[in-house]
């Protein structure tokens, strides 16, 4: 597979796109595959589609033609567009950008080396070209049509290999010299953190997009919106917290609680809502059992006690619930992550409402990331909405985890590193997940930009913070901004962090193992590393998710 600058590169037609495909699975490794490629001289702009830069065969410019492309008996080469037939000059383009990279090339003082091969060639992507096709500036060598399509990558090859003896093979060091005179010279150097902050810029201003939602749900008052992992659900979900409780919705204030599972996203929505003024603040924000604490309920059940936790504690809330007072009642209650919630979770929430008829029940869910055994929805009617764009994560990150969400996503986050994927047994993974820490930091990544989330047994690390910190205080240091944060998949729902360091330090026979590893693949917004044994992953998540992670899919 050919390397190809940029990675991910967009083009302007899909036939463009067909091509480079083509052109990067069927190319040596060793070549070099730019895609839309600008030049400009002191005489005019020049585009190229393509440029190959091939050791051992040559350069060459593409020239990419989708539609229906003929040749009238006056040699005007034509194509059928929309607004009509039109004539176009697909051999002189080639030609005259051919000529103008050479010419730029061998003037660079860099370039001290006798002339290369340099050719052109011309793809009909979507015209069928006939064996005997010739016209005096195009021979048929130096055309492909739909039908050559799948042998493309040689017959570019061969353009300069077999039909250029005009000049000498280029070897592997003139192509790293031509590639790296034709990106450029004396140019910034890549920042990642900065790219990252770039990114997440986009993302927010992608994520703001959504919000639009909101305005036409705000007659609805029982809605479930549903999206996959970086669909932006809390982020829409705070905002709705906002609204409400600052007037904006319906032009009066409301009493909203907003409420989750998990410690770490408690405190990350705390901190998103509880500021400003005091009076457009939500009323409550925190945990369930924060809750029943806030109500005067002790909690005496241990964590591993699921009776405590979903019948009798529920029960004592639903009773605690019938007596609140209308002052401590609710508007609206917005619930993040609702796939934690158990099925009697709902009814003490319900049961907190000023209004149970006209009172907002609203649930952000993702069935994907249920991982925990416990299966409960609103006891009401909810209007479903779908949030299908993944705004979040790059997307190598997100196509990497696709095959894991609930339903088909829109990958709209921007480009970044591929995933990268460590083998090692369930019994070294932790060892070996260290050891990528160390590798995020070579690469330029700040401490507080990378956490390392285990699947199976909690890391040494972040037994030892929570044990001496305790739990307020232990995601406390997430917010820091100091050091790597240490945590597990099953606490770290809803939040993200840019570079992750996945550790599947299980044999994937745990219930619920899929949701864990679609929640851990999907906390990096732009670089993950996975850890794990080959054979569990593919137990776990599939061979799709394998192949992904091992890069064996065309992309």
């Amino acid at each position: 597979m050919a390397v190809c600058v940029p990675d991910q590169p967009t083009f302007v037609t899909p036939s463009e796109r067909d091509v480079w495909q083509c052109l990067r699975r069927q190319l040596p490794q060793e070549c070099v595959l730019l895609a839309d490629y600008r030049l400009t001289d002191r005489h005019k702009d020049y585009e190229a589609d393509l440029v190959a830069l091939m050791p051992d065969s040559g350069v060459v410019v593409v020239e990419v033609k989708g539609s229906h492309v003929w040749v009238e008996p006056d040699g005007r080469w034509m194509i059928s567009r929309q607004s009509g037939d039109r004539q176009i000059h697909p051999v002189d383009q080639a030609r005259d950008a051919t000529y103008a990279l050479r010419s730029y090339v061998e003037s660079d003082p860099r370039w001290t080396g006798t002339r290369v091969r340099w050719s052109h060639h011309v793809v009909l992507a979507r015209t069928s070209v006939a064996d005997d096709f010739a016209t005096p500036d195009c021979p048929r060598w130096q055309v492909s049509g739909k039908g050559d399509l799948v042998d493309v990558g040689r017959r570019v090859w061969d353009t300069t290999s077999l039909h250029r003896s005009d000049a000498r093979a280029p070897t592997r060091e003139d192509i790293d010299l031509i590639r790296e005179i034709l990106i450029g010279r004396n140019l910034p150097e890549r920042d990642i953190v900065a790219v990252a902050e770039d990114r997440a810029s986009l993302a927010d201003r992608l994520t703001m997009e959504q919000t639009q939602l909101l305005g036409v749900t705000r007659l609805l008052n029982r809605v479930e919106i549903r999206g996959g992992a970086g669909s932006g659900k809390t982020v829409l979900a705070i905002r709705q917290a906002s609204d409400l409780a600052g007037g904006r919705t319906t032009g009066e204030r409301q009493r909203v609680a907003v409420v989750c599972y998990s410690y770490g996203l408690a405190h990350h929505l705390r901190r998103s809502l509880l500021v400003g003024s005091s009076a457009k603040r939500p009323a409550f924000v925190g945990t369930f059992e924060d809750l029943a604490r806030g109500w005067g309920i002790e909690i005496t059940g241990s964590r591993d006690d699921s009776d405590f936790w979903e019948v009798e504690l529920p029960a004592l809330m639903a009773a605690r619930a019938a007596d609140l007072t209308p002052e401590a009642r609710f508007d609206a209650v917005i619930v993040d992550e609702a796939q934690d919630f158990a099925e009697d979770w709902w009814t003490p929430l319900v049961g907190a409402l000023r209004d149970e008829t006209s009172g907002g029940i609203f649930a952000y869910s993702d069935e994907r990331q249920r991982v925990f055994a416990r299966f409960g929805r609103p006891p009401l009617a909810m209007v479903p909405l779908v949030l299908d764009h993944n705004l979040r994560n790059t997307r190598q990150i997100a196509r990497s985890f696709v095959p894991l969400a609930p339903t088909s996503m829109v990958l709209r986050g921007g480009d970044g590193p591929q995933v990268e994927f460590v083998p090692a047994t369930s019994r070294d993974a932790i060892a070996a997940a260290d050891d990528q820490i160390d590798h995020l930091l070579d690469e330029g990544w700040e401490p507080k930009d990378i956490a390392l989330l285990t699947m199976g047994a909690r890391h040494p690390v972040q037994k030892e913070r929570q044990e001496s910190l305790g739990f307020a205080a232990y995601w406390d240091e997430f917010w820091s901004n100091d050091d790597v944060f240490y945590g597990h998949v099953l606490g770290f729902k809803g939040m993200e962090r840019r570079a992750v360091v996945l550790c599947v330090n299980e044999d994937g026979n745990r219930d619920r193992s899929r949701e864990r590893l679609y929640v851990g693949m999907s906390r990096a917004t732009d670089r993950l590393i996975v850890v794990g044994d080959p054979a569990v992953i593919a137990r776990v998540g599939g061979p799709e998710v394998l192949a992904q992670l091992e890069h064996r899919v065309s992309r």
